[in-house]
This record gives structure tokens, C-alpha cells and sequence, in this order.
């Protein structure tokens, strides 16, 4: 299904199930399909699942516009028109990677939309730890996505892009986790769809401009929606001693610890995240 269009973009998205409505927001490098293990345990928990492809990913619009149309406030802009096309009463949201910033953002702004929140790193509380040595040598890639030589490299080349994206889901996910990448590669192949997906960082979204910036909040204009944090074991780029400030950010938050997996969420814990977003609808 197609949504319609927000700034020009258009969304594709699957819509399934009855009930409370959940909204699915997933990372990068992925697409809706990070969610195909998630999504029908919720409807069979007898929840309303929309799990859109954010822009510039999967089958979702990637035109050639300025970068900052894709950061978080349009992505925000994209899925809050979804919330409000389809009717959908004060979703959940769920997210990871940077469907958990698209997330962020959108109780910060629309906070009347959202029921409450279940979302993986990366959060705010990170500060200038994010220029110390261990994470300069893991956000490597972000400064790399900001350069124009990525297109002549990666953009359009099937085994360029497989080679990538299989760094990415090995070194970021946790032990014994195989990754499933033909689908990702063959939509991530198609000309400009790579460098689409980037955009992101390119907007200034990604985490080493967003935790460089960020200064806490007064305490009246914290996320003051319900909001579970669960914070993997084994992500290199998000160690746990990086949640000990969420206060500082929001208002009605419970931290969670999941040990022996790693940062792709839906796909190596989605147990975690049903029994949570069932506990928040």
C-alpha cells in the first residue's frame, strides 16, 4: 500500500491486524522487513500493525531533493501523516536505529499522537563521549556518508553493496545472529537507492552531529510519553554505561537490559519488543 504524499513523498507500507495500533519504524541499513518476525505476533496479541518503509528506503519515494528533507524532522512529517491518513488512535511507537531517533522526535513534537514508545538505541545522553576513541573507530561510516565518492563506489553495485551491508549486520548484531541480506541487497542495488538511504546522515541525523549538539532539555520540556528503553548487550556502537542520563531527556521512562543480542532489535529479540509494546497498549 501507498500512502500519500508529504513534501512529495509517498510511503509504501503493510497494514494487518485489529485493536490498538503499533506503528514500526526500522533502522538503517534495513527496510519494513526488518519487522517480518515482530509484526505477526502483535497482530496475533490482537494489535492494528502499520509498518511503513521511512523515505528513501525500500519501496518508499527517493527523490533527488535536499538531503535535509530526509533527516528526522521529515521523516517525522511523513509518518505523522500516515498516523493521521489511516485513522490510527494514539499509536505505539516501536523503533531501533534510526526509526528510534524518527520516533524521538515525533513524542517530542506530536505528543498527543502517541500512546507510548518502545525503542532501542540510540537515545540522547551520549554527549562528546561520542568523539572518544572506541566510537570514533565505530561511527567511521557516518563521516564516510557524507562524502560524494560513496556514489562512485557503492551506488548500483550489487557486490559492492552486499560487501557493506554484510559488515554492517555482522559486526553489529550480536552471537550466533546470521543475517538474511538478498532481499536488502537487491533493494539497496537499484540505482540511487543507496544513496538514498544515506540521506540520513548526509541531513545531519546521524549520531555522532545529533549527540555533538545536544544539550538536556529544561525538566517541563522532556519526552513526557510512556517510554521503554531496551539497551542490548552486544551493540558496538551503544555501550550501556551510554543509558545512564536518559533522565535527564525524559519524564516517564523504564530502562530495560537485554542481554546476548545485539542492535538489530526486531530481528534478534522480537519477544522483548511484543511483550513490551503489549504492555504499553
Amino acid at each position: 500500500m501507498l500512502s500519500s504524499a508529504v513534501d512529495g513523498f509517498t510511503l509504501a507500507y503493510d497494514r494487518d491486524g485489529d485493536g490498538p495500533a503499533v506503528v514500526l519504524l526500522h533502522g538503517w541499513p534495513g527496510d519494513r522487513t526488518d519487522y517480518r518476525r515482530l509484526a505477526p505476533m502483535l497482530v496475533e496479541r490482537g494489535f492494528e500493525v502499520v509498518v511503513p518503509d521511512l523515505r528513501g528506503f525500500g519501496e518508499s519515494d527517493k527523490p533527488p531533493v535536499e538531503a535535509s528533507q530526509y533527516g528526522v524532522a521529515g521523516q517525522g512529517r511523513s509518518v505523522v501523516g500516515l498516523i493521521e491518513e489511516l485513522g490510527l488512535e494514539r499509536p505505539v511507537l516501536a523503533g531501533y536505529d534510526i526509526g528510534s531517533r524518527i520516533a524521538q522526535g515525533i513524542a517530542r513534537s506530536r505528543p498527543d499522537l502517541v500512546r507510548g514508545m518502545v525503542i532501542a538505541p540510540p537515545l540522547p545522553g551520549i554527549g562528546k563521549r561520542v568523539f572518544s576513541e572506541h566510537a570514533q573507530a565505530e561511527f567511521w561510516y557516518q563521516a564516510f556518508h557524507r562524502l560524494p565518492v560513496i556514489e562512485e563506489l557503492i551506488d548500483g553495485n550489487p557486490d559492492a553493496v552486499r560487501a557493506y551491508l554484510r559488515h554492517f549486520w555482522t559486526h553489529w548484531s550480536g552471537p550466533g545472529f546470521e543475517p538474511e541480506l538478498d532481499h536488502l541487497v537487491e533493494v539497496y542495488s537499484a540505482p540511487g537507492a543507496f544513496t538514498a538511504s544515506i540521506n540520513w546522515y548526509r541531513a545531519g541525523a546521524g549520531s555522532v552531529a545529533t549527540s555533538a549538539a545536544e544539550m538536556a532539555p529544561a525538566s517541563y520540556d522532556r519526552i513526557g510519553v510512556p517510554t521503554v528503553v531496551l539497551w542490548p548487550e552486544f551493540d558496538p556502537l551503544f555501550p550501556r554505561a551510554w543509558s545512564d542520563r536518559l533522565d535527564d531527556f525524559f519524564s516517564d521512562e523504564r530502562l530495560r537490559f537485554v542481554d546476548g543480542v545485539g542492535h538489530y532489535a526486531p530481528l534478534e529479540y522480537p519477544e522483548v519488543l511484543a511483550e513490551e509494546i503489549v504492555g504499553l497498549g
